[in-house]
């Protein structure tokens, strides 16, 4: 287990509107605001996107992952984590739960998420930790180093 404390900082509640790029604009956000670590929350629509679901075996390093595109209408909910990367800009991994009609998945959204209608976002700032994200050596993933393991 790595960990570090850290305290909380400030706190913005953003609105994300019609055709905007959610992965995109959320990461222009931070960068602006100087916010290195912290975690967003958000819930509305999208348009479209794609999920990364988990790779088809439970392998180290994982295989080819199962990938879903989203078209249409799709309510959203999810979480994403922020450190800095190696270049020390904001690095954010998302995971979402997305439904629409009768079908729901849950996964890694990647690469694109437009927004439908709205999302809100709130973005809590952690001040004081000691981590970054960084290509893990194993995984080949991009993982938090966290704590004196930097």
């Amino acid at each position: 287990m790595q960990y570090s404390e850290g305290r909380l900082g400030r706190v913005f509640v953003i609105r994300l509107e019609e055709g905007e790029d959610l992965i995109g604009s959320i990461q222009r956000f931070l960068a602006e605001k100087g916010v290195s670590f912290g975690l967003v929350h958000f819930l509305g629509a999208l348009r479209e996107g794609r999920l990364v679901a988990g790779p088809k075996e439970p392998t180290v390093p994982p295989g080819p992952p199962f990938v879903e595109d989203l078209e249409g209408a799709w309510e959203i909910f999810g979480v994403a984590t922020v450190y800095p990367g190696d270049g020390g800009e904001p690095s954010v991994h998302i995971h979402a739960s997305a439904g629409h009609s009768d079908r729901a998945l849950t996964g890694c959204l990647r690469e694109r998420a437009t927004t439908y209608l709205v999302v809100e976002a709130a973005v809590f700032e952690i001040c004081g930790l000691v981590a970054r994200r960084s290509v893990d050596d194993e995984s080949g993933l991009r993982l938090p180093v966290l704590g004196e393991r930097l």
